[in-house]
């Protein structure tokens, strides 16, 4: 039988899901449902004096209106699950409703329940509600000056954190001979995914079972949380995640909006929905990036880095949520020494409360700021210099043979070679022929530019102790159930919860590898807490390093037990067993054997087992892993400048990522062209603004601007194989190395295109009248 593993095969899930057989939330529809909808502050900041909701509990079709007071003892406060250690963490409260004063646009007021969800959005337009507006601040800087207006009572100066991490860079500083100081502003960004979120609630008032659909990358920290804000006992709430249409770190969290529903079906008697809607995505749901990153570099004058000192102010939002204060902390301070030996690093991060919507993960989180302000630096460094930007990097490398590598943040990198990956690059982009391109476009009046990514990302989010070492309020490792069934057919079931990575097609892939079977005959089940043991779920690209591993270890558990049961009808020795292809085979006899499925059936059959072993044939894996993975790679771009317009024209992108041993190419293909159209979408077009009262001016698709597949050329992506020492399969996770790759790359591109007009540095997105504005008002050199 051919190998499945580094097949490309194609993606199970998709027949359902692009011939619209798929089963989201929203499709859900259970008797006697209720349609719930919110009504949402319109304004940022302000004291609520009265809700008056009379005239619409008389509308015809409304069962129930909810206000924050309605609340009281039964819904409690949304709770925050990462709260990194030394920070002088201070955590507002968040209420489901908001009671005294909304902090947002967007901030939950009332809750209606009503027949059908026109009814209840009818309804929402017959509440008043008298406001008495404050005082507004949406700059993170801003909200931490003297005087400005407070959000919590409980935070001053709107601080909620100050973390630290490094060493002290002073002696690099004092040695070096050149010093870069730059700021970079990463500005927000709205995640929207193509399926808002949603949520539907069932309760069992006789048995007292709750069972909630939700739009969730993590049904079992769901349930975590939702049953301290209910107070239902875990074993009485089940979380359902059927299929969830793209997260992108957006369906981490756990919302008011997930508790007020479950809340309502319980209190009603009947299953209740909710559905955002598009707009309401845009307020509602958190937001990404934000935040000011003042950096300094020290080096000597052939290129050595000595040492970095970042300070960065982080926008969170008007409250901290789910996982947000490990954003701007963890993930990004530990990994912003990037691919290269800097000795000297000290990173501290203030979080800042603001009138806006709440901060939590985005594609990439942490680790896309992280390598944006490096490779920056790096090509200022090299400006400053005159030197070959790539020669830098070179310069600067970890060497390929100093693995594992200790950082100064305090990292262990586990295995890389980050010169290979960029030689790769450098061939496949024909850098040299570029350059010679670039001149002769110059003297032509035309601006071409060459940018250079490369990049190291932590992730395989794992290692329980770390987590909780490093404030995570929960494990990091990965249950996963392997079993088969007396036909032969296998049904694998994991705590991660795939939405969108492919993980249907790639488990059933190592599974069947494993025991040499089809992929057909595998099934993979995820995101039903009742179905599956434990999982910690989807994001941080983990879910393949692992969730795979632990299927890995499972199915070697599988495999150990059947080759007890084919050694004792084969009529041998267990240690004179082999297995291949899907086949049992006696050393140095191949003609003496057993299939698999005969194996497989023996075991439920019963008939002839070993004395002491049990029939049935499964196993189980908690497998948490020693260290995070470390993906890497090089990204180039080559950008044109249209001189007179300003607009910004991607002419070649190259690509090559080292994620370990690849499962399916074609999957990790898209992977990497996902996540590379992201990345641009933030260095060219996306930014979510706020006005001085609070109110996203981009709060559509007419004013937030979204990258198209037209303005893109065909990506040329590779890779190097460098496995992971210490997972089973060897693989590193490869769902957010585009988006944390391109965006620099892009950006110094742009940059070097426009050096002859005395460019240094750009604020993102460079949106063409930005640069139009350069193109006229500057002098060309």
């Amino acid at each position: 039988m051919a190998k499945v593993f580094g097949a490309a095969v194609k993606r199970r899930e998709d027949p359902r899901l692009i011939r619209g057989k798929g089963r989201y939330t929203d499709d859900i529809r259970l008797p006697g449902m209720l349609y719930a909808a919110i009504l949402r502050s319109p304004y940022a900041h302000a004291r609520i004096r009265k809700i008056d909701a009379e005239q619409a509990k008389k509308l015809p079709g409304v069962v129930a209106v909810f206000t924050g007071a309605d609340l009281e003892g039964k819904v409690g406060p949304i709770p925050t699950a990462w709260l990194p250690p030394d920070s002088d963490m201070k955590t507002p409260a968040h209420p489901a409703l908001a009671k005294e004063k909304v902090r947002y646009v967007g901030d939950g007021v009332a809750l209606v329940v009503a027949e059908d969800r026109y009814i209840a959005r009818d309804a929402l337009d017959l509440i008043q509600v008298d406001y008495e507006v404050l005082p507004t601040v949406v700059d993170a800087e801003k909200a931490m000056e003297e005087g400005a207006p407070l959000l919590h009572d409980d935070v001053p100066k709107n601080v909620a954190f100050h973390w630290q991490a490094g060493n002290d860079p002073a002696p690099a500083f004092h040695e070096a001979e050149v010093v870069i100081r730059q700021s970079f502003r990463q500005q927000r960004l709205i995640p929207n995914a193509m399926e808002p979120r949603a949520a539907v609630a069932q309760y069992n008032s006789g048995s007292g079972e709750m069972t909630l659909y939700i739009t969730s990358q993590n049904p079992h920290i769901h349930r975590v949380l939702l049953s301290n804000i209910l107070g239902i006992p875990e074993h009485k709430l089940r979380i359902v995640a059927v299929d969830v249409g793209g997260g992108f770190g957006s369906k981490i969290a756990c919302y008011p909006d997930e508790a007020l529903v479950a809340f309502a079906a319980r209190e009603l008697g009947r299953p209740v929905k909710w559905s955002e809607g598009r707009s309401e995505n845009f307020q509602a749901t958190t937001h990404g990036r934000d935040g000011i990153i003042h950096a300094e570099l020290a080096a000597k004058k052939d290129g050595t880095i000595l040492g970095l000192r970042l300070r960065m102010v982080a926008n969170m939002g008007a409250y901290l949520s789910t996982a947000g204060p490990g954003v701007p902390t963890i993930l990004f301070g530990l990994i912003t020494p990037g691919p290269y030996t800097i000795p000297q690093v000290h990173v501290e991060t203030y979080g800042v409360l603001t009138n806006t919507t709440p901060i939590d993960a985005y594609r990439g989180a942490g680790r896309p700021e992280a390598t944006y302000v490096i490779e920056r630096l790096v090509d200022l460094l090299a400006m400053e210099l005159g030197m070959d930007p790539v020669e830098v990097r070179k310069k600067n490398f970890i060497p390929a043979d100093a693995f594992p590598y200790h950082t100064a943040t305090g990292l262990e990198y586990d295995s890389g070679n980050y010169q290979g990956a960029l030689e790769k690059a450098l061939k496949m982009l024909d850098y040299e022929g570029w350059r010679k391109k670039q001149e002769e476009a110059r003297k032509e009046g035309r601006y071409i530019g060459i940018g250079w990514s490369t990049y190291v990302e932590i992730c395989g989010l794992g290692p329980s102790q770390v987590a909780g070492a490093v404030g995570f309020q929960g494990g990091l490792y990965e249950s996963a159930t392997v079993r088969f069934h007396p036909t032969g057919k296998v049904t694998v079931f994991t705590g991660t919860s795939p939405h969108g990575q492919g993980e249907e097609t790639t488990f059933a892939q190592v599974v069947a590898d494993r025991f040499g079977i089809p992929v057909e005959d595998v099934e993979v089940v995820h995101g039903d807490t009742d179905r599956i043991a434990m999982g910690w779920g989807t994001y941080g690209s983990r879910t393949t390093p692992v969730g795979g591993s632990a299927i890995a270890v499972a199915a070697e558990r599988v495999l150990e037990k059947a080759t007890k049961i084919a050694a004792h009808m084969l009529e041998v020795a267990e240690e004179d067993v082999e297995f291949e292809g899907g086949v049992f085979h006696v050393k140095g006899m191949p003609d003496k054997q057993a299939k698999i499925q005969d194996v497989v059936l023996q075991a439920y059959l019963a008939w002839n087992l070993p004395q002491g072993l049990e029939p049935g044939l499964e196993a189980q894996s908690f497998y948490d892993p020693v260290n995070f993975t470390y993906p890497f790679g090089a990204h180039a771009c080559v950008t044109e400048v249209d001189g007179e317009t300003g607009e910004i024209k991607i002419l070649k992108y190259v690509a090559v990522d080292d994620c370990g041993p690849i499962i399916n190419p074609m999957i990790v293909e898209g992977q990497v062209h996902g996540g590379v159209v992201q990345g641009i979408g933030q260095a060219l077009y996306e930014e979510a603004v706020y006005d001085e009262n609070g109110q996203l001016l981009t709060g559509t698709f007419q004013d937030y601007a979204m990258p198209k597949a037209r303005f893109f050329p065909m990506f040329d992506t590779d890779h190097t194989v460098t496995p992971a020492p210490h997972n089973p399969l060897g693989v590193k996770g490869v769902g957010e190395t585009g988006t944390i790759a391109s965006t620099p790359a892009v950006v110094n591109s742009v940059v070097d295109a426009l050096r002859p007009f005395g460019v240094k540095d750009l604020e993102m997105p460079l949106k063409p009248e930005k640069i139009w504005r350069i193109l006229s008002g500057g002098k060309k050199s």
